[in-house]
């Protein structure tokens, strides 16, 4: 069922009711309204974007930047103070690719620490599956992005059009605070549709059939444009590409 914007809202400022600076609430509101209905338009009824845990942070809600959680699971979780060793926090420290975790497994202590009460509040809030992924600010700050509920296993399809509709929505707010410098070589029009594609989640075989052009070519297309874009991998090339709103 869709959850309106306005009940989404609603929710995502529950159990962060602390007076907030106006333009962390105005932040945290743009986030509701961009990432939240990404979520529910694919079947999940929770969201999360909350800052990637380091050894500074004091408390679970203080790394919440927006999310549509219960007060009840915020506060149970501040209470466990284990969100820096979940599940799904470790399985991100080891990838950049997006993880999907079965059942309420993706926030369980990895330390295997007593759940109670933890486990009935996600239980109750029905955690039947979670996606997560990472987001990344142009300053270097991370993000932890996770949409959870009780819905199917994502085929491909799905997985990448969430995390690019996600990465789309994120990217468009954070960048009305930090643009970009300008790239130092343009994208040809063959590398901006090759990158397209990939962003579509296709793989070299597939952009090769879809252009007539052969593997090898589509390859090299994907390589110039990361080496312009400053980009280890594709996925981080068809984020920049976003960035620079090539996409």
């Amino acid at each position: 069922m869709t959850i309106s914007r306005q009940r989404l809202l609603r929710r995502s400022t529950q159990g962060q009711e602390n007076d907030a600076p106006d333009a962390r609430e105005a932040r945290r509101r743009a986030f509701a309204y961009a990432l939240g209905p990404i979520g529910c338009e694919n079947g999940f009824t929770h969201y999360l974007l909350a800052n990637f845990p380091n050894g500074e942070m004091a408390g679970f809600s203080d790394s919440v930047v927006s999310s549509n959680w219960s007060a009840t699971l915020v506060e149970a979780f501040n209470r466990s103070d284990f969100f820096r060793h979940c599940g799904v926090v470790e399985q991100l420290k080891k990838t950049i690719m997006p993880v999907v975790m079965d059942g309420i497994s993706g926030w369980v202590d990895t330390r295997h620490k007593p759940l109670e009460p933890l486990e009935r509040s996600l239980v109750e809030a029905q955690f039947g599956n979670t996606l997560a992924f990472t987001l990344h600010e142009p300053d270097g700050n991370i993000y932890i992005l996770a949409f959870s509920g009780k819905r199917g296993k994502l085929s491909e399809s799905e997985l990448s059009s969430i995390y690019f509709s996600s990465m789309r929505a994120f990217d468009g707010i954070v960048t009305k605070i930090a643009k970009p410098e300008a790239l130092r070589e343009k994208l040809t029009a063959r590398e901006i549709e090759c990158l397209r594609w990939s962003a579509a989640g296709k793989s070299s075989d597939d952009i090769a059939t879809i252009l007539t052009l052969s593997s090898h070519t589509v390859i090299s297309y994907l390589k110039s444009a990361m080496r312009k874009l400053e980009a280890s991998n594709r996925m981080q090339a068809v984020a920049r590409a976003y960035r620079y709103r090539l996409l």
